[in-house]
């Protein structure tokens, strides 16, 4: 769950890390008025849609075959037997 939730968070801040960068590399960082709140509310509505882009992709991409079973990973005799699908 931690990992999703990572997920996520990264991709809603990846629009605001992208445009500090390109305020740095353009030199406009020093003006305080360049994080005025036009740009925040597009960054914020970038962020949010790749948000649900993320969910769309990641509920499509995680599921098994239909009718099959999953088997979470185990310990057999010391060693660790990686999940599937059955």
């Amino acid at each position: 769950m931690l990992r999703v939730a990572l997920t996520h968070l990264v991709l809603f801040l990846l629009p605001f890390f992208c445009y500090a960068i390109w305020l740095w590399l353009t030199k406009r960082s020093k003006h305080p008025d360049r994080w005025a709140k036009g740009p925040l509310a597009w960054l914020t509505v970038t962020g949010l849609a790749f948000v649900i882009v993320g969910f769309l992709v990641m509920s499509t991409l995680n599921r098994g075959p239909e009718g099959s079973n999953y088997r979470p990973t185990q310990m057999k005799d010391g060693v660790f037997v990686p999940g599937g699908f059955e």
